[in-house]
């Protein structure tokens, strides 16, 4: 009995999963069309937007795809902005009337700003999918907490770092993240380069929840929440792993402790089914850096299962690839 009511729980919480799949009958090109007709479209009328982004659409899903598409294709990252305003905030964090001032004249700032040249940081993103969603009929949330990059530091994480947002379509919320869909830095000059990235739309709970951390856990949209210890001992994932993958299994951690001869296994669900030879491990000992082909692999339904035996003591870092494409970054220290 207690087995099935066990299984019985995961196909719940399997079902109640939001996700980008559940539209999969839904064809978004008019809301990408239109996204594209209104790229001139002044953002001084939230209305006047919301409108032409909208015009004719007769699902919720899809006037959230427009407004989604026109944001992360319209709005530039400033990290000069991002800069100034983590140093001010650590300037501040000890004197809470001057952070609060700080935080009040920022925003000021960053929404002129915005409306005028067409550059943001990720609460102005998240601040303008939330007006535009709105404006257009729907029930959005801005979602405060911690984002984790390859290049977020011990820092960056000292105070929440990253906002992003919450949707209701269909009676149900959804993730998504306009910051990191619409595009990259350059990791040197910071010189943004837009870069749509589709995976970001609507994202799968689990996935989403390995490199963010809301302040309100229920935002994680999960049954059970990963902690914020979970959070900051996951793997590093990159752009890719949104566009490849749906979910993953394990692991979850991103430092393994292992023996001499012993394997790391890889669970990923894919979001795409991928010939086996698209993966390779490139594996840095700090001397050299290797790709190899996993020892095993096996696909089913898109679960794709992968290991690597390590044979040799060092310290490694594990990059995982799909197609050529990083996806995430895992160290392993094996010894004796």
């Amino acid at each position: 009995m207690k087995c099935y009511s066990f299984l019985l729980l995961f196909i719940i919480a399997f079902q109640v999963q939001a996700q980008q799949s559940d539209f999969e009958t839904i064809n978004f090109s008019k809301a990408d069309k239109l996204a594209l007709k209104c790229k001139n479209e002044s953002l001084k009328n939230i209305s006047n937007l919301a409108s032409c982004l909208t015009d004719g659409l007769t699902t919720g899903v899809e006037r959230f795809r427009a407004v989604f598409k026109w944001v992360t294709a319209n709005i530039s990252n400033d990290y000069s902005a991002y800069y100034r305003n983590k140093r001010k905030r650590k300037r501040y964090q000890s004197d809470s009337t001057k952070l609060n001032i700080w935080n009040d004249d920022f925003k000021k700032v960053m929404i002129s700003n915005m409306i005028k040249h067409r550059k943001t940081i990720c609460t102005g993103y998240a601040y303008l999918v939330q007006q535009l969603a709105e404006a257009s009929g729907l029930e959005c949330e801005i979602v405060h907490g911690y984002g984790r990059t390859s290049m977020t530091s011990e820092e960056d994480l000292q105070f929440p770092n990253h906002s992003w947002n919450a949707v209701k379509l269909n009676g149900k919320w959804y993730l998504a993240d306009p910051t990191w869909a619409s595009g990259i830095p350059d990791p040197e000059s910071n010189r943004f380069t837009f870069d749509y990235n589709d995976g970001l739309f609507l994202t799968n709970p689990k996935l989403f929840a390995v490199n963010h951390h809301p302040i309100d856990q229920k935002w994680a949209l999960l049954n059970e929440s990963p902690s914020y210890d979970d959070f900051l001992n996951a793997p590093i994932l990159y752009g890719n792993a949104y566009r490849k993958l749906n979910v993953i299994e394990a692991p979850l951690q991103f430092h393994h402790d292992i023996n001499k001869n012993e394997s790391v296994t890889f669970e990923y669900e894919l979001a795409s089914t991928l010939d086996k030879d698209a993966l390779r491990f490139s594996i840095d000992n700090g001397i050299e850096t290797k790709t190899v082909k996993p020892d095993s692999y096996e696909t089913k339904d898109n679960l794709m299962t992968a290991t690597y035996t390590f044979h040799n003591v060092g310290f490694y870092d594990v990059h995982l690839l799909l197609e050529n494409s990083l996806i995430s970054t895992h160290t392993v220290r094996v010894r004796r």
